[in-house]
């Protein structure tokens, strides 16, 4: 018969924000996003409830995991994008690249997404992560367009981007057997074909 866990005594084993996330993941899949409770991932993880918040300080934030790393590769692909690349050719190529994984990864990276593209519970939690991404997108577009990040034409393209890659993201959590990032490259080649520059130069004159 299997042996139980070895009874240890003062310091709890130490963990990481990567194996929190990982073990809450799982217990997500198995039991339910609304049905698995801080205390059920401590018990699994072998630690106290408060150990948890020291890594995440929710169990929305759980599945999303380190979304300021995932920010901060996104800022860096597009400040790495040169100058004389369309602005919706540059877009395309930083949200595809920022968004390549290792096959590996794969797996749990469409757990996380199942979760926050189905569960009602983290939708309100979903605006908030959604508006710090769109932040990244509106400072880049109002660089490249010498305008505020407030102006309607910078706005509109920045909810654009995002919609391009919640619509790539949900078909393939739907349709698992298809590859990201062409879904990302056809999603962004769409928005950047329906993206006339001078009309929109017309159009925008007096906003």
């Amino acid at each position: 018969m299997p042996q139980g866990k070895p009874e240890t005594r003062g310091r709890p084993p130490s963990t990481t924000a990567e194996e929190v996330g990982k073990v809450a993941l799982r217990l997500f899949e198995e039991r339910g996003f609304d049905e698995t409770t801080m205390d059920d991932i401590a018990k699994e993880l072998g630690v106290g409830r408060r150990t948890l918040f020291r890594y995440y300080a929710s169990k929305n934030d759980m599945v999303w995991g380190n979304f300021d790393w995932v920010l901060g590769r996104l800022r860096s692909e597009l400040s790495a994008t040169g100058a004389r690349t369309p602005l919706m050719t540059a877009l395309r190529e930083a949200v595809v690249v920022s968004n390549t994984y290792p096959a590996d990864a794969l797996p749990d990276l469409r757990s996380r997404m199942a979760l926050i593209t189905t569960v009602p519970a983290l939708q309100a939690h979903s605006v908030l992560r959604y508006a710090e991404w769109r932040a990244v997108v509106a400072e880049f577009v109002a660089r490249r367009l010498r305008r505020d990040v407030d102006n309607l034409e910078v706005g509109a393209l920045a909810y654009a981007a995002l919609a391009a890659s919640i619509s790539a993201f949900s078909h393939w959590v739907a349709h698992p057997e298809k590859d990201l990032l062409i879904l990302l490259d056809r999603s962004y080649r769409m928005l950047e074909a329906g993206y006339d520059r001078s009309a929109l130069r017309r159009l925008t004159r007096d906003i």
